[in-house]
């Protein structure tokens, strides 16, 4: 399948030279998940990130993971209500987010230096944990991940025009005010709905390793995480180095959107910019090239 037009992004921006990945004995790697995943996610990245020599520790925010509740019919042939239940993660909001990424970070800290690593939709619950304790992260790491530097909210990115050529708008369940969350069927059997999925999230996952990746997934992410508005200043959040993971064949969040997403965060905190990297690929490098990903975060 053609990449989406977005993917072919102007941007002349030059990549920061990479130096060869080294072990890093006194940097532990804190990794924040995305929508519907959950700390397993980084798997097969932390066992390559080992082989560098590099230690991680993953978090499961509030409401997913392999404990995250499910909508009572979920698991029941039909999943009968699974459009109109709402979800018991209605009431779950950004700091209870934020918190388990603190909880985490004071864990590690005694370790040596902390990288933050978010992905996605962890990208809002990563950004307050380092505005509110911003001496407990010496970077931040964001993989196609959401900067609320400029613009407050997630959503407000997602309806952005850069954002017009990203997949995947009719995969969301029902009325997401009303159920308390953005609620996706991953068991669906429906094989368009399946389709749809694996090209937005997973398009470069072979086929039979994305059914099971799909199978984990849960099904609610709390509208808290998407549409909090978020305020960061730069006398916290802003003194953190930060760097930007670029997915370059992103079909959920396009290139010209994570652009956008760098560029406004650096007129709206110019005083520490971000440097830029590019991996090839879709939204999920972890799922498609963890070895890859690994390499990118410890050089």
């Amino acid at each position: 399948m053609t990449p989406p037009h977005a993917a072919q992004s102007t941007d002349t921006r030059t990549d920061t030279h990479l130096l060869l990945p080294l072990p890093l004995p006194d940097t532990v790697f804190v990794l924040v998940h995305g929508a519907w995943h959950g700390s397993w996610q980084w798997a097969a990245t932390q066992r390559a990130l080992a082989g560098l020599g590099a230690a991680s520790v993953a978090v499961d925010l509030p409401g997913h993971g392999f404990g995250a509740p499910l909508p009572s019919g979920y698991l029941l042939p039909g999943r009968p209500g699974l459009p109109t239940e709402r979800s018991q993660l209605a009431d779950l909001t950004m700091d209870d987010c934020a918190d388990a990424v603190l909880d985490t970070l004071r864990r590690v800290r005694r370790y040596g230096r902390v990288v933050l690593v978010a992905h996605s939709a962890g990208g809002g619950p990563a950004s307050l944990a380092a505005e509110r304790a911003p001496h407990l992260v010496d970077r931040l790491v964001y993989v196609s991940a959401f900067v609320p530097a400029a613009r407050p909210r997630f959503s407000d990115y997602l309806s952005a025009p850069e954002n017009s050529t990203a997949r995947g708008q009719d995969l969301p369940l029902g009325d997401p005010g009303a159920l308390g969350a953005v609620r996706i069927n991953p068991l669906s059997p429906d094989p368009a709905y399946v389709e749809e999925l694996w090209q937005t999230h997973y398009h470069d996952t072979p086929a039979d390793r994305f059914d099971r990746w799909r199978s984990a997934l849960s099904p609610d992410l709390p509208l808290s995480v998407p549409t909090t508005p978020l305020t960061l200043t730069a006398a916290r959040w802003g003194r953190v180095p930060r760097t930007f993971l670029r997915c370059a064949d992103d079909r959920a969040l396009p290139i010209a959107t994570q652009n956008l997403m760098i560029t406004e965060a650096d007129r709206a905190q110019p005083h520490e910019p971000f440097t830029v990297h590019t991996l090839p690929g879709s939204h999920t490098p972890f799922a498609a090239r963890p070895e890859e990903l690994a390499e990118a975060l410890v050089r």
